[in-house]
């Protein structure tokens, strides 16, 4: 069997797997672990090095096996956990993800980097061993004594030959029960079933790698074995379910008593006079409070020690899966699909539109019925692509406890709002400008522990995440409770910047001016920040996805950052503008207002640049015809249409000939079907079958402001000449 053909369910569930161990990690007190975390972590990567080892990832599957006795040591109170412990394992979890990427990628894991994480383990074990062996050797011996004396004391006067045989017995049990209390081992009675012939062998190969296996036998179409292991029944399932069925195994119980000579059933003959309480007293004494199953059935006679079915397995229903994969690629094809049966709903209800009401009610009703079920199925297939900000959030407790830690900083992580929705193309983009946004806050937001309590704050700073739906945007914020920006600190970069400021600037203006290219008020360049490279990023990535990002500030109380996206990228609201006989589509996001410019309010500037007075406020004036070079349109100001757009806090007036109307339009890639338009962002198929530009509102300012630039150079150069 080619056992690649379930690489990807291994990748995918193993990611999941390290992202549970990584949250419980994160949520581990280290003075007072929790026990269902702790085996919740141990779990994990039990599970994984079952895969690996099943799957041949070789670096893989001894990382995580050092990692797994180390979190095996911990959750049975073997070893105590500190901070840096925890450290450690976040650290070998990482370097697990890296492993499990370069398997992804039909390549190696590192080398350098495994033997790192465990030698650090391996290191880590040896210490707790040293810890440990003085004082056990101490208990050992103790526990030697006292069990002399109680035998001597305790034990009755037998025959030689039957005295011979009794203490054999007792020996072995008390041997068994004292290995099971020192490491934890289980004996599982494992059952495989309705196996192909080639899965055999395999099958006993990965329990060979979970324990040790004995009394195997090989069926035509299954397997039997006794594995001695620490692990539980649940793991063990994890495991083999990589590769085959739940319904394919199933366990019985083992009596270890199973385990002793054969001569215990002579013994009982001849040792009636023994009392059997003395005996299981030896018996008992050593065992743990925590009985397992197999311990239990020691104590019961050889004779009832038949193995039975597991009544838990037997009495719990099998249910169905409540979720599938399936590959993006697929719900991308679908969504395309349903764009065009949109679109081609839309052209029938345009021709329908001349159609006389009177003659055909029943084909205008039937089209009416299909627009209402295509806006049904559209908005059905799209909650496909949406994620919960969950997936993106979730990947911070862990960025903050680092950087705050790097930098000595006490900070609480508050997270709102991760059930919001967002599409999962839009939830891959957002993850880098939110890190970085997140990193800035520790840095240049939250001050020293020190610094915050002479200011009268608690000691740890609070930095908070937060999403919510604002019609049809998302509205993401970042928002600290440090010492906010320093306006003065700002400007006075600004204007040695050459930037054009003034002191009469608004906070929110002042804010707006750190998304600069190069710009850092850092005074220490750090790991962190300070080289003035990923602000301007942050933001123009923001723009791409079709958002806005906002700062506001209180000195000393702090900073907010709030950033609005659309829900999706694949469907737009937008309003439908002619200029001539062309249709431009503008996100209907950015659109103000709209009017129709008198004389007046217009104001002319060197160079063919206009400002537009809209209630005291002055515009930039974009001439759409001007930007395309569209023929035949309304050159008469005062006769055409003013649109009031915004984009990155930034406000200007579009020139258009006449508004059509509001529509819902299925965005379509412009650049991978032709190429890269200047001012145009993507394009739709509206109703009559004609194609229509979506307009790219941040860019088309700077568009037009580069044309007037190359327009005066270029009249500037004809009147030297």
């Amino acid at each position: 069997m080619d056992i690649t053909e379930f690489y990807q369910t291994f990748f995918d569930e193993a990611d999941e797997l390290l992202a549970d161990m990584e949250q419980h990690l994160l949520l581990l007190d280290p003075a007072n672990p929790d026990q269902e975390q702790m085996n919740a972590i141990f779990r994990s990567a039990h599970s994984i090095k079952g895969g690996a080892a099943t799957f041949g990832f070789v670096k893989l599957q001894q990382t995580t096996h050092v990692l797994e006795n180390l979190l095996d040591s911990a959750r049975r109170h073997e070893m105590a956990l500190t901070d840096d412990i925890i450290n450690l394992f976040l650290e070998a979890k990482d370097i697990m993800q890296q492993q499990l990427d370069a398997h992804k990628n039909s390549q190696e894991p590192d080398e350098e980097t495994f033997n790192y994480i465990c030698e650090k383990l391996r290191q880590l074990a040896l210490d707790v061993k040293e810890e440990q062996s003085a004082p056990h050797v101490e208990a050992v011996a103790g526990s030697e004594t006292s069990d002399s004396q109680a035998t001597m004391i305790e034990t009755p006067v037998l025959s030689s030959d039957a005295e011979n045989v009794q203490s054999e017995a007792v020996e072995t049990m008390v041997e068994v029960a004292s290995t099971m209390a020192a490491d934890g081992h289980y004996y599982h009675h494992i059952i495989l079933s309705d196996l192909k012939e080639t899965d055999i062998d395999l099958m006993l190969d990965e329990l060979k790698h979970l324990g040790e296996v004995s009394q195997v036998e090989k069926q035509h179409h299954g397997l039997e074995a006794i594995l001695k292991t620490t692990a539980t029944e649940e793991d063990i399932s994890a495991v083999l379910c990589f590769v085959i069925e739940p319904e394919q195994i199933s366990f019985k119980k083992v009596a270890v008593a199973e385990k002793a000579p054969e001569k215990n059933t002579v013994t009982e003959e001849s040792t009636t006079s023994v009392d059997d309480a003395h005996v299981e007293s030896h018996v008992e004494q050593p065992a743990p409070e925590k009985v397992t199953p197999s311990a239990e059935s020691a104590k019961a006679p050889a004779a009832s020690a038949t193995p039975a079915k597991r009544p838990v397995a037997a009495a719990t229903p099998k249910t169905e899966s409540s979720s599938i994969r399936v590959a993006v690629e697929k719900v991308d094809q679908l969504i395309n699909l349903v764009g065009e049966l949109v679109i081609t709903q839309s052209m029938l209800a345009q021709h329908s539109d001349s159609l006389d009401p009177a003659i055909y009610s029943d084909l205008l009703s039937c089209i009416a019925q299909l627009q209402r079920n295509s806006r049904d199925l559209q908005e059905s297939v799209m909650s496909i692509r949406m994620m919960p900000m969950e997936y993106v959030f979730s990947r911070f407790p862990r960025v903050v406890r680092d950087v705050a830690g790097k930098m000595n900083k006490k900070v609480e992580l508050n997270m709102i709002g991760s059930s919001t929705e967002l599409d999962k193309s839009l939830i891959e983009k957002i993850i880098d400008p939110l890190t970085h946004l997140v990193r800035n806050s520790l840095d240049h937001g939250i001050e020293m522990p020190a610094d915050r309590v002479a200011a009268g704050k608690p000691e740890a700073g609070q930095l908070t995440l937060s999403a919510e739906h604002q019609g049809g945007n998302i509205c993401i914020e970042v928002t600290d409770d440090g010492a906010g920006l320093n306006r003065e600190r700002i400007l006075k970069k600004a204007i040695s910047s050459g930037l054009a400021v003034s002191e009469n600037m608004s906070n929110e203006e002042i804010a707006m001016l750190i998304f600069a290219p190069g710009f850092s008020t850092a005074e220490v360049v750090t790991d962190v920040s300070g080289r003035g490279v990923g602000m301007d990023v942050v933001k123009r990535n923001i723009q791409e996805m079709g958002g806005q990002i906002q700062i506001s500030f209180e000195v000393g109380k702090g900073t907010r950052i709030r950033i609005l996206l659309p829900l999706t990228l694949a469907i737009l609201d937008g309003m439908s503008v002619k200029v001539h006989d062309e249709v431009f589509i503008l996100p209907l996001g950015t659109v103000v207002s709209s009017l129709q410019p008198e004389e007046d309010d217009i104001y002319p500037l060197a160079g063919d640049e206009k400002l537009l007075q809209v209630r005291g406020e002055y515009l930039p004036l974009i001439e759409l015809h001007r930007t395309f070079n569209i023929e035949g349109a309304q050159t008469d100001i005062t006769q055409a249409i003013a649109v009031i757009v915004q984009s990155a806090g930034r406000r200007y007036a579009l020139l258009v000939d006449q508004l059509v109307g509001q529509h819902q339009v299925v965005v379509k890639n412009i650049e991978s079907n032709y190429r890269k338009v200047p001012g145009i962002s993507a394009a739709t198929i509206m109703g009559d079958g004609s194609v229509a530009l979506i307009l790219d509102v941040p860019e088309l300012q700077r568009l037009s402001h580069t044309q007037m630039t190359n327009k005066k150079k270029n009249t500037t150069a004809s009147a030297v000449i």
